[in-house]
């Protein structure tokens, strides 16, 4: 086994845990400051973080001036996806709850996903995604939310108001005609799945791997606004 060499740690507001961005020789790692949930997120296993910025993206990608907002920045893949399906006019906001996530994508973590941060189309929100939601209505073109660990969180007990039926509503209604709205999920939740069908909202339920195409797979959801569910 690789040693773990801590680089940085990270307080997340609102809450009394730490996130701990760990050196692992071959790959980064983030993780709780008590270790639970294991590896949060790993730089060698982004595929669904990936698959998170280019499936909702593909459908808005021929939008000009398209606006997309991200959830959680995490370690910059699903940005960087993002970017790559949008036209040079596109913008995408970032909205991210800990500074010290931002710092780190601006610093040792830039590398791994492109430094998309550079990227002149993309803009950080330091701070809670649902309050910037709340404050768009009928803003975006797609909204990317990778919160957490999904409906089952870990860090923070405030990120479950994103998934209740009134936090899917604030999202529809942050979203343009025909917007798309996609969750990320680190497993399948029927709960969930049977809250966006009681709400009477269609949508692709998707297992998506981690990493290449064997192994864990982790779940996205996909919502398209329409009349039915504005």
């Amino acid at each position: 086994m690789k040693p773990q060499i801590l680089i940085d740690t990270a307080p997340i507001p609102g809450s009394t845990d730490e996130l701990h961005l760990l050196d692992c020789g071959d790959k980064f790692v983030i993780k709780l400051s008590d270790g639970r949930g294991g590896e949060l997120m790993s730089s060698r296993m982004h595929g669904s973080e990936d698959a998170l910025g280019k499936l909702p993206c593909r459908k808005i990608a021929e939008r000009k001036g398209a606006l997309a907002l991200i959830g959680g920045l995490g370690m910059g893949f699903t940005l960087a996806a993002a970017l790559g399906e949008l036209q040079e006019d596109a913008q995408l906001v970032v909205a991210e709850l800990v500074p010290g996530v931002v710092r780190w994508n601006q610093g040792p973590l830039g590398e791994k996903a492109g430094y998309p941060l550079e990227d002149p189309r993309a803009s950080v929100h330091e701070g809670d995604v649902m309050e910037l939601m709340r404050n768009s209505a009928g803003s975006f073109d797609a909204i990317m939310l990778d919160v957490d660990n999904g409906p089952s969180g870990l860090t923070h007990l405030d990120n479950s108001l994103l998934y209740n039926a009134a936090g899917v509503r604030c999202a529809l209604d942050a979203l343009r005609p025909a917007g798309v709205l996609a969750y990320w999920s680190a497993g399948p939740d029927e709960r969930f799945s049977n809250r966006l069908l009681a709400m009477g909202i269609a949508m692709e339920e998707l297992q998506v791997y981690a990493h290449g195409k064997k192994g864990t797979r982790h779940t996205i959801w996909m919502v398209r606004k329409n009349d039915g569910n504005k």
